[in-house]
Parts: C-alpha cells; structure tokens; sequence
C-alpha cells in the first residue's frame, strides 16, 4: 500500500508497527498517542475516526502476524490518549479486539487481552453494551492452551467483573441465555470461569440473582458432579449462598420451576450432588409446603430410597 492509504500514519510510524520487535512498535504506539491527544486538542475527531479505522481495519485484520500485533498496540494507545473520552469511539475500539481473540497466533490473543483490558479501564461502563461479546470471548480464553493468554485474560475478567458490580445499567435479563448456554461447558476452566461469574454476580446487592436461578440451577448441579474437587467445591459454596439466600427470603423465589430440576439430580449416583439436591427439597417443602403438592410423586420417587440408605447422614437430610 502507499502511504496515503493509511493516513494520517507517518511513513515511520507505520513502518514501525508492522516491525517483528516490541520496542519499534511501542515507539510507533507513543507517536499514535501524542498524534491522538494533538487531535483532541484542536477538535479534529474525523481524523481520530480514520485512524481507527486503518489500526482497526488495515492493521489488526493483515495477514502480516506483526501488522496484527501493531494494530493492537495501537489501538490500547488511542484508549489512553482518549481518556474520558474513550467512551465516543469505544465501538470502533472494542471490534477489532474481539476479532483478535480467535487470533491463530499466541501472541496476538495475549496483545488483545492486554489492549482490552486497556481499553476497558478507561472506558469503564461504557464497555457494557458488549458484554456479551466480551464475556464470550473471555469464557473461550479461559480454557485458553498458552497460560500466558489465560493469565492476560483473568485481569480483564477481574475488571470487568468490578465495573459489573458498580454498574446501575448493567443488562442481566440479556445476559442469562448466555449463561445458560456457556454452564453447560464440560471444560474445567470454562467451569471455574462460569462458577466465578454467578458467585461475583450473586455478591452484588443490586443484582437478584434469585429470579434467575431456575435458569442455571441444573447447570450448576451437574457441574457439582465435576471430577475435580476444587470446581466441585467452588459449585458447593455457590449453591450454598444461594440457599441460604432463599431460606432468608422464601418469597421472592419460584419454588415450581426449580422442584423437579432437584427430584432429577437427588437420583444422581454423585453423592454430594443427591445430598445436595435432597438438602435443597427438604428446605423447598419446609418453605414452601402446599404448593408444591402437585410434585408430590416427584419428590416421594427421590426421597424414599433414601430412606433405606445404611449412611446416617443421608437419612439425616430427611
């Protein structure tokens, strides 16, 4: 390409961002950066908008590994000249990250972890909008195989997961499908990933969790079943909170549409989860009592062969 392809770029600078050395393209970032602030100064967002679109277009999206590499570098340069305001051109920023994820290229996923996260931290709130997008692809970068990328993209979760919770706009009615979709992932680390993110969710007092339990509660119970004993314990603490939370507050909770999501796993052959899902229908029929009679068979077909279990503590539940 010539020059004037990717203005307002100098020669140098895009030289310097396609080079295979760090060094040359983070000296081509700091020039991408005092060149952003110099158009900031004097109002000229039109060429903010073309610089995006050549590191976001031409440069993140080559078949050049180390022009990919550059465009990512500067990319996280612009999020901190923008500063505030970041949040005006966070679209053109946050896409052509998220198509860095699936990157073949080890290095390419570890810079886009670095680069979103670089963005998110200034752009806080104003990220939320792709959520969806971002979670998604942080759940695929937790089972991530080069521990360097999985490491870049814990520190965006944990970032994510704060602007969450001081978030009044942040849209959980969208986001449970996902949810729903993603906990029934068999990958350990997609699991410790899933476990954390309910377990964050459900700490933040704005947030009900409890409204949406129906929605996760069988996944959550099959991952209690995991080989691993550290998920199992995570999921264990998880669904411990969440009945407590229920036997705080029995009204708010939809006892019918979880019932026979537990009848099912207390005939689990995993003990912890039949002692779980048996320590959960006795509290649902102690808080609940008359209605839930029409699962009276149910919940008679998964408590009665207990009964005859040689464990005390299994007799003990009921």
């Amino acid at each position: 390409m010539s020059e004037k392809d990717y203005a307002p770029l100098s020669t140098y600078c895009v030289r310097a961002l396609n080079d295979k050395l760090y060094e040359k393209r983070k000296t081509a970032a700091l020039e991408i950066e005092k060149m952003v602030k110099d158009f900031q100064r004097v109002g000229e967002t039109g060429e903010i908008r073309k610089l995006l679109r050549v590191l976001g277009q031409d440069f993140t999206l080559s078949q050049n590994v180390n022009s990919r590499k550059g465009g990512l570098i500067g990319l996280a340069a612009m999020s901190v000249a923008l500063g505030k305001d970041t949040s005006l051109f966070v679209d053109d920023l946050v896409q052509p990250v998220l198509s860095c994820f699936n990157d073949q290229d080890t290095r390419v996923r570890y810079y886009a972890c670095e680069t979103l996260y670089n963005i998110i931290k200034v752009a806080r709130g104003s990220v939320l909008p792709f959520f969806p997008e971002i979670f998604d692809a942080l759940s695929r970068l937790s089972a991530d195989p080069d521990q360097n990328v999985k490491n870049g993209s814990e520190l965006v979760d944990r970032l994510l997961k704060d602007i969450v919770a001081e978030s009044s706009s942040f849209d959980l009615p969208a986001f449970i499908p996902l949810l729903r979709e993603r906990i029934c992932s068999k990958n350990p680390f997609t699991r410790q990933f899933i476990i954390s993110w309910v377990s964050s969710l459900d700490s933040v007092a704005d947030i009900n969790m409890i409204v949406f339990l129906p929605e996760i509660l069988d996944g959550l119970f099959v991952i209690l079943g995991d080989p691993l004993a550290e998920i199992r314990k995570m999921c264990e603490s998880v669904l411990g909170e969440f009945l407590r939370s229920i036997i705080e507050n029995p009204k708010r909770v939809n006892f019918n549409d979880m019932v026979n999501i537990l009848t099912i796993h207390a005939n689990s052959t995993e003990e912890l989860v039949q002692f779980t899902a048996l320590t959960w229908l006795k509290e649902f029929v102690r808080l609940a009592g008359c209605s839930l009679l029409p699962y009276a068979s149910g919940i008679l077909t998964a408590v009665l062969p207990n009964l005859a279990q040689d464990t005390e503590s299994r007799r003990s539940i009921l």
